[in-house]
């Protein structure tokens, strides 16, 4: 049995379902268990396991953005559990056993950098998204030299496509290239601002979602 010492925010010992928890180094960490589970148990079970799959799918996918966007919350847990603690705890919604994902409140990055100032996107071109923003880097602590981190989430999928040290602050746009098998899916995006020297970043934007084209 799997226990939760400091509650859902805390760490993970043991094994929930498919959800198995540990500590290697002094840094806490979360896996699903590949095998299925015969015996759901109690409804209560089932539920919380339905929230955890559909979290980690989320995260397994979006793990390189979330490495940058997290690393500041990784303090004896890795960059990966901090996202799920949080995704779990403000993002996850619906009716059991249909759950859900609200992307606009599933944050891929948290930081207290100046974010994204009127971010915009744009399918209309096969094979790419097209990201816009203004110039805000005279505002609060932002700075010309900020680089964009966006990315473009594929759920049917499961993977996405970021670009992690993109453009400017300054410049104003971000094209993505995405595989020619997303034309026709349903994507998710996202945006975020990483300091030049990585120290800093600002909480993502989701910006909506769109076909590939």
């Amino acid at each position: 049995m799997g226990k939760i010492p400091q509650g859902i925010l805390g760490s993970l010992s043991g094994k929930v379902g498919s959800i198995i928890g540990g500590s290697w180094k002094g840094i806490d960490y979360i896996r699903i268990k590949p095998a299925s589970v015969a015996n759901p148990r109690t409804e209560g079970q089932v539920n919380q396991r339905n929230k955890f799959t559909i979290t980690l799918e989320y995260l397994q996918a979006t793990k390189d953005f979330i490495k940058i966007g997290y690393k500041s919350f990784a303090t004896k847990k890795t960059e990966f559990n901090a996202a799920m603690s949080y995704v779990l705890n403000n993002a996850v919604g619906g009716v059991a056993p249909n759950f859900t994902i609200d992307y606009s409140l599933a944050l891929l990055s948290r930081g207290g950098l100046s974010g994204v100032l009127n971010g915009t996107t744009d399918l209309t071109n096969a094979g790419q998204v097209s990201f816009g923003w203004g110039d805000n880097s005279a505002e609060g602590n932002a700075n010309a030299t900020d680089k964009a981190m966006v990315l473009v989430y594929n759920p049917s999928k499961k993977e996405s496509i970021s670009i992690l040290d993109g453009a400017d602050r300054t410049v104003g746009s971000q094209v993505v290239t995405i595989p020619g098998t997303y034309a026709g899916d349903a994507v998710e995006l996202f945006m975020a601002f990483v300091s030049a020297d990585g120290t800093q970043v600002s909480n993502s934007v989701y910006l909506g979602s769109g076909t590939a084209a």
